[in-house]
């Protein structure tokens, strides 16, 4: 049996895997003295975009640069992605991989992966063993595949040196009956070592690794306070007295109950990962927790809205996290595009400056209003953005479906007139904005696509960054300057999503040229503000 703990590489989501070099080593103390037999440091990876910390590339030279304790071996994580994309495998692995498995302080490399990523990765497994490494695969998404399909992968891995073969319940959705299917799927076919890796949508993660210990798994993994997206796995400090129980030993418990008091439940208090009732309905009805998460991330989404998002993807399906999907679910504008407001009186011809809601804007507030003071660009906010001096907004907009419901009443006190699809939304909106001096241009969602008319257009999300472009295309405004479109930390999907969008605008037909005057991670030229005055 081998206890494997991910803390740093799973948690790394939440801190760009930036984990100090003094915590490190006293979660390894603690590692050690709680019978852990596996510590995996973090990924190994060639993506190099936006700051990580070294646990997201565990370099041996950082790996080297620890002091680890006695009978602790250490592993790493690559993702399957990274070996069947553009750079071919065996580049790929030589440069993860630059020595000898006898020359470097890496014991094992799992490889996670999907299913359609499984038998074009698999040769990796060869590639290490014959340099020195022991290799484990870690399959994701699973637990919605069939019999036949599980039997044919186990049947695929049984001409490969695996150490493991791992499978991840990534839904959260699995129960402890289900588990022990796929275990006897599974072992039909392959008759190595298995692991499992749980996710604990359900408060199930605990119990879906002792039963799979039941059936024989001998590779089980977790995280301390089960920290990872979302929901989070099974609990290091529960599962270690598990172990231990089992083997008939006793672990010591001090050393990870210190740390826990000390940097982990103040970190949990700080980002909330963990189950609840919503990541709960996500995994009973196999919906990706990325879109909870995503939701609860954002304080604006009530507790109706967030029932209603689970409700349409439990029956329009949700496996696969998309920002557009989630858009849709909440998706109110009623039939054709129409409105009544043209962009061209306010727009037409001026420079503009678009605020959004991320950090840039207060870091950089003092540069923004003297920009603003000296050029007098025509300043739109983002839905409620109130960063900078009221008096220098001219104009805010809004249209994303859940927002413009939670924002109402903020709206109605705000001076500033509102761009929005008015004549398009629900009864109830408009009666709540009905006091409010309301620019009436209207949209209409349609994946992929960009269009620009006189008093509507057509947009690929319902995202207010997107109808913001849009209407100064429509409006014929000269530059958009766009302010607090930071992104987001990590490996977050919102900065792909957010990308999509921008490149989508880049291929239409007579767009306004993006200029980001404040730090931002997406994919648009970049200025200074603080090079733009005097």
């Amino acid at each position: 049996m081998y206890f494997l703990d991910c803390t740093l590489r799973d948690g790394g989501y939440y801190n760009t895997w930036d984990f100090s070099t003094d915590v490190i080593h006293q979660y390894l103390e603690a590692m050690q003295a709680a019978g852990v037999d596996v510590v995996e440091l973090g990924f190994r990876s060639l993506k190099n975009n936006g700051f990580k910390g070294p646990c997201a590339f565990t370099t041996d030279h950082f790996i080297q640069s620890l002091w680890i304790p006695e009978g602790l071996a250490i592993a790493v994580m690559v993702n399957g992605s990274e070996l069947v994309g553009d750079v071919p495998q065996d580049e790929a692995l030589e440069r993860l991989f630059p020595v000898r498995g006898d020359e470097s302080p890496v014991d094992l490399v799992r490889i996670a992966c999907h299913v359609h990523e499984f038998e074009a990765a698999l040769p990796a497994a060869r590639w290490l063993n014959e340099r020195g490494y022991r290799a484990a695969f870690n399959l994701m998404q699973v637990s919605d595949r069939t019999e036949e399909e599980i039997k044919s992968l186990a049947r695929e891995a049984k001409d490969y040196p695996l150490e493991a073969l791992y499978f991840a319940d990534s839904m959260g959705s699995m129960t402890p009956g289900q588990t022990a299917q796929i275990i006897g799927w599974l072992r039909s076919e392959w008759d190595g070592d298995l692991g499992v890796h749980t996710h604990d949508n359900q408060g199930l993660a605990l119990s879906n690794t002792l039963r799979a210990l039941d059936e024989g798994v001998n590779w089980v993994d977790s995280t301390v306070t089960g920290m990872g997206r979302g929901p989070g796995n099974a609990r290091t400090e529960e599962l270690a007295v598990e172990i231990a129980e089992r083997r008939g030993k006793s672990a010591n418990m001090v050393p990870l109950m210190s740390l826990l008091r000390e940097y982990f439940k103040p970190m949990q208090r700080q980002y909330g990962w963990g189950t609840n009732p919503y990541y709960y309905l996500a995994g009973k009805y196999g919906i990706h927790p990325t879109y909870i998460q995503e939701m609860l991330s954002d304080s604006r989404y009530e507790e109706e809205d967030v029932l209603a998002v689970i409700e349409h993807l439990r029956v329009e399906g949700g496996k696969k996290f998309n920002l557009n999907t989630l858009d849709a679910a909440r998706h109110f504008y009623a039939g054709e595009p129409k409105g009544q407001w043209t962009p061209r009186e306010r727009f037409e011809g001026r420079d503009v400056l678009l605020l959004g809601t991320g950090p840039g804007v207060t870091r950089h507030r003092d540069a923004l209003e003297r920009h603003i003071r000296e050029h007098r660009p025509l300043v739109v906010a983002l839905n409620t953005q109130s960063a900078i001096d009221a008096e220098l907004i001219d104009l805010r907009v809004a249209c994303h479906p859940v927002r413009l419901l939670a924002d109402c009443d903020a709206h109605t006190q705000l001076p500033q007139p509102l761009i929005t699809p008015y004549s398009m939304l629900p009864e109830k909106v408009q009666v709540s904005l009905r006091e409010k001096n309301v620019l009436d241009f209207g949209l209409q969602v349609q994946p992929g696509k960009f269009d620009f008319s006189q008093t509507y257009c057509v947009t690929p999300t319902s995202l207010v960054m997107a109808y913001a472009f849009a209407i100064a295309v429509s409006g014929q405004a000269n530059c958009i300057y766009m302010a607090g479109f930071d992104g987001y930390a990590g490996e977050d999907p919102r900065n792909e999503e957010m990308n999509r969008v921008v490149k989508q605008y880049h291929a239409s037909d007579s767009t306004v040229p993006l200029i980001a005057v404040t730090p931002s991670r997406y994919d648009v030229a970049k200025k200074s503000i603080h090079g733009l005055i005097t």
